[in-house]
């Protein structure tokens, strides 16, 4: 069963409105599979859709013995879609597509084989991107800032397009938008990751659901990023050092203004420079308490809600004892 498991990819494509190109990608990737001669199985997570990809994703359940389905009630975003259907793979190497059609199947093996010489996470790099300039821009800065503050070389850290090896997968706890920090998590449990270049397809269908409104919403997420990587264990050296600069000053000025009192140059209460360094030294207060709290808790956890998922198709009892597919 192991060298089965080792040979057998599984693919996790999460869905939103995308009835347009669900069967040209699962032609795609059925022909990308079975030309490498390998078992495999097909994954599709539908993300609360209100097209018609549910129906389209159980007829091809029916019709395609390893093909499944995970339907969700209401949309929960690109992560859940995804950490739902990383629980429920087989194989030990794991690929994720988006499904509209931009990324091409005929690369599936050049991941598979990168994979192989040792990494535990291969990432597709779209050097030349098939998107208008409101969604290229804001990528690019994105990427920039992923690289500077978290010290990875990915150049296309949220491309949708990756091969993941089981012990990767393993790792990733995926909720909100964290998806797109995926080379950073994998990094920072000690995994080994990568890069290629691919192709990337004009869009043929549908509209892009991103654009200039997710960078706000990236630059929180890479603060919690950082928060839950590099300072999970120790979260006072990173609330306790801007809780003691904002002390600092804070003091400096009241210690500023005492002295002016006491050599007599007074009144200080109408000064500005009071209500600064009163506010300065609150505020640093309040940070170290902060820090001193997220001591205590130390402790990090997250758990899918079992309720929101509508229907599994294709899926026999348990995940852990579903029969291998198409070997």
């Amino acid at each position: 069963m192991k060298q089965v498991q080792d040979r057998l990819l599984s693919f996790v494509i999460p869905v939103f409105n995308e009835e347009a190109t669900l069967r040209d990608l699962h032609s795609g990737i059925v022909d990308a599979a079975e030309s490498m001669g390998r078992g495999f199985e097909i994954i599709f997570v539908d993300d609360g859709s209100g097209d018609g990809s549910p129906t389209i994703l159980r007829d091809l359940c029916r019709n395609h013995p390893h093909t499944r389905a995970i339907l969700l009630a209401v949309n929960r975003g690109k992560a859940t879609a995804l950490d739902i259907g990383f629980r429920h793979v087989q194989g030990n190497i794991i690929i994720t597509m988006d499904a509209d059609l931009q990324d091409d199947p005929a690369e599936i093996e050049r991941f598979v084989d990168t994979l192989e010489e040792g990494y535990d996470l291969v990432s597709g790099w779209k050097t030349v991107r098939r998107d208008p300039w409101h969604k290229t821009i804001p990528s690019k800065l994105f990427n920039f800032a992923v690289r500077l503050v978290c010290g990875i070389s990915i150049h296309d850290v949220n491309c949708g397009f990756k091969a993941y090896s089981r012990r990767a997968v393993s790792e990733l706890s995926l909720y909100g938008e964290l998806h797109r920090f995926v080379p950073v998590f994998v990094a920072n449990a000690g995994g080994k990751i990568t890069e290629i270049p691919i192709e990337h397809q004009p869009r043929r269908h549908g509209h892009s659901k991103y654009g200039l409104r997710r960078l706000p919403k990236g630059l929180f997420d890479l603060l919690t990023v950082v928060l839950t990587t590099r300072y999970l264990k120790r979260p006072m050296h990173f609330f306790g050092w801007f809780g003691l600069l904002s002390s600092s000053v804070g003091g400096a000025m009241l210690t500023y203004l005492a002295t002016l009192w006491i050599l007599g140059e007074r009144p200080i209460g109408n000064r500005p420079l009071l209500f600064y360094g009163l506010l300065f030294v609150v505020v640093g207060v309040q940070l170290l308490s902060l820090g001193l709290l997220a001591e205590l808790i130390n402790k990090f956890g997250h758990q899918i809600d079992p309720g929101i998922m509508l229907e599994k198709v294709g899926f026999d009892g348990d995940p852990d004892s579903l029969p291998a597919a198409n070997i």
